[in-house]
């Protein structure tokens, strides 16, 4: 009866056994089905914008050196660093003696050249009033001989007409010497006007409104005349027109294209917390061979003269806006920027590898020309490891989940 007992215990072991191993083998099957998960990212319309933003300095719109045209000694110079002036407005006046010399030798050429007009018309009408008497001599004479010929002699006749000829000859002789001294007094008067001109240039004014950014004179400060650019001559101060400013924009050159006159700009200036809406004005149209980029500039009025030149800005440059266009996220699509791009579609909890055509790409989403329809569910993230027609357990993506869009 005990050895009975026994072997119905043996028989129940070894059962238990065999169902144990036996459940173990159906388990294996059960986790070889495993399916990887995905997140996935639905295909929306959105509005894409293509912002570049590039770092700017402000520089006067207008900077210049005055010079003086004139060589001379500062008698007085009236600025000085940080003083605003306007158009016209005195800065500094020099001593030339030699200009004054010739200023008053100029006065005095003027003067005799008026005197010799004078003279030569006095001359004129003496020659004038001989020329009248003798003619009319002549002309009596001839009367006479004309009406009673023989009466007057022969050689009063030639007499008469001889003194007319020369009376003439006196008279012309006396209209060319007013000539003369009319084309010497304008002569006297150009230099007189030449000369007032240099005097003017001793006194140096301002060519445009603007501040005084560097002063080089002072008073007795020796000025040579800046009139050749191989001359080493000092200028009297430093002149930068600071109301209208230029923001200067490198753009590099694979943005070059999309820039035009009017393109809107937002000036972000950090220092002082402004953003400014602004325009480009103008640009160079060609590149700088050492650094790819072509030279952009935007006018930015400084009314308050809150801005300084020198200052950075951000520059956000507006290159393309498309509404409602369907996009996904940049991490959608494998082969960006290649001639083969794609995404995976998850439909039905299987993968489809899918060709797509792409068109603006921002840092964050893309825009889907062809390939993707509205509400397709892709693969965003790595895609490694994954193949056309596997199965997956899609999810969404953390920032799908959380109703934030990329765009």
């Amino acid at each position: 009866m005990a050895l009975r007992r026994r072997l119905l215990a043996l028989v129940t072991l070894t059962t238990g056994a065999a169902c144990l191993l036996t459940s173990c083998h159906q388990a294996t099957p059960v986790a070889a089905l495993d399916v990887p998960s995905v997140p996935v990212a639905a295909v929306e319309p959105a509005t894409l914008t293509n912002d570049l933003v590039l770092t700017a300095e402000f520089v006067p719109y207008q900077d210049v050196d005055v010079m003086a045209k004139v060589a001379g000694y500062v008698k007085n110079i009236r600025v000085d660093i940080g003083d605003h002036v306007r158009q016209g407005d005195l800065l500094a006046t020099l001593e030339v003696p030699e200009l004054q010399d010739e200023m008053a030798k100029a006065n005095a050429g003027v003067a005799a050249a008026q005197a010799n007009v004078v003279t030569a018309r006095g001359a004129i009408q003496r020659a004038q009033a001989e020329a009248n008497i003798t003619h009319l001599s002549f002309q009596r004479i001839q009367d006479v001989l004309t009406k009673e010929p023989g009466l007057v002699p022969r050689q009063e006749v030639d007499v008469a007409q001889s003194r007319d000829l020369e009376a003439a000859a006196q008279l012309a002789g006396a209209q060319s010497a007013l000539n003369a001294a009319l084309q010497t007094k304008s002569q006297a008067e150009s230099e007189l006007s030449r000369t007032s001109a240099m005097l003017q240039y001793a006194s140096i004014r301002a060519p445009f409104a603007g501040v005084i950014t560097k002063r080089y004179a002072n008073t007795g400060s020796m000025i040579q005349a800046g009139i050749s650019s191989q001359t080493q001559a000092m200028p009297v101060v430093r002149l930068a027109e600071n109301s209208l400013l230029r923001l200067m924009l490198p753009v590099p050159v694979n943005a070059v294209a999309e820039i035009h006159d009017g393109q809107p700009v937002d000036v972000n200036v950090v220092t002082l917390g402004r953003t400014i809406e602004g325009k480009i004005t103008r640009y160079a149209d060609s590149l700088q061979a050492s650094t790819r980029t072509m030279e952009t500039e935007v006018d930015v009025p400084n009314p308050d003269d809150k801005l300084v030149p020198g200052m950075y800005a951000e520059v956000h440059l507006h290159l393309a806006d498309h509404p409602n266009v369907l996009s996904v996220p940049v991490d959608a699509i494998d082969g960006l920027g290649s001639s083969v791009q794609h995404a995976y579609v998850v439909r039905g909890n299987e993968l489809h590898l899918v060709s797509v055509t792409v068109g603006l790409q921002t840092p964050t989403r893309v825009e889907i020309l062809s390939g993707l329809s509205s509400g397709d569910q892709v693969v965003v993230g790595r895609h490694s490891g994954l193949s056309d027609g596997e199965k997956v357990d899609a999810h969404p993506a953390s920032y799908e989940a959380n109703g934030t869009s990329r765009s």
